[in-house]
């Protein structure tokens, strides 16, 4: 595995330059003498109560690799190694910046993705097909984050103790469906609705995500599940509206040519290839 997205210049919402990182220097067994990252915890995690305390702090004792208390800070890919001072590694390596950047947990921080798809359809209610594969096209419910402008699956951190489904389930009503009531539908309603179809979700990927946020100390990680709309009568029928988290929300076209945010288009490519649709 590689990252790249988490190496680029300047890291996000600050003017902190990462140190470059030259693809074959990232891996912690390449000697690197040079390396020399600035360290950077964005000061708005400070007394977060979400958020773990410095490292060095007498009330914190983390449990690396395994689930702390209601905490899990166990790694999708592998038990990622504490260095000598008892900072834990980024198990895909180096990426220009220690510390904890934007991120509220040392070590991997946990998250789920959705993948809401429907078929493209022609008025007439006939798959619409493309010309040139002769496969059906497949949307997604895609956000536009309010960070970087850049076009994404939604989703969001894991809170302690809750099961992905709610997770899932939570993240997609904030992030996709605001404001209900113009549909005319109240939120209980939605609810009930919509139970059963995040109840089936199937797991696209579960791993390390390459993630501009991502620095040599803390890292994110994602599970990803697909929630099919076959006839496209549960959330293919609903208004979209982006919540405070998006600048924007809509059914999107999958192929090729996307360029979503971190590798999330990874997760699409995978979800085509279990749909047998275009790309």
């Amino acid at each position: 595995m590689m990252h790249y997205k988490c190496r680029q210049s300047f890291y996000p919402s600050s003017n902190i330059k990462r140190f470059e990182v030259p693809e074959n220097k990232v891996p912690w067994d390449i000697e690197y003498p040079e390396y020399k990252p600035a360290q950077h915890t964005a000061s708005v995690l400070k007394d977060k109560p979400w958020a773990d305390p410095e490292i060095g702090e007498p009330s914190f004792e983390p449990k690396w690799n395994s689930l702390d208390k209601n905490v899990n800070r166990k790694s999708f890919t592998e038990d990622y190694i504490i260095n000598e001072n008892g900072y834990p590694l980024n198990p895909v390596g180096r990426t220009g910046i220690t510390g904890r950047g934007l991120l509220g947990r040392w070590g991997p921080n946990h998250a789920a993705d959705s993948i809401v798809t429907r078929w493209k359809r022609l008025s007439s209610g006939a798959l619409k097909v493309n010309e040139c594969t002769n496969k059906p096209i497949l949307q997604f419910v895609a956000i536009q984050r309010q960070d970087s402008g850049e076009w994404a699956i939604p989703g969001g951190m894991i809170d302690p103790g809750e099961t992905v489904s709610a997770t899932l389930k939570r993240e997609f009503m904030e992030e996709a469906m605001n404001a209900l009531e113009k549909d005319n539908t109240s939120r209980e309603e939605l609810e009930r609705s919509l139970k059963e179809f995040f109840e089936k979700g199937e797991e696209i990927y579960e791993g390390y995500v390459d993630d501009p946020r991502n620095t040599d100390n803390a890292w994110m990680e994602t599970v990803a599940l697909n929630f099919h709309d076959e006839d496209g009568s549960i959330v293919g029928q609903i208004t979209l509206i982006a919540g405070d988290d998006a600048r924007n929300v809509k059914w999107l076209d999958i192929d090729g040519k996307l360029n979503l945010y971190a590798n999330h288009s990874e997760f699409i490519k995978k979800t085509v290839q279990k749909r047998n649709a275009h790309w």
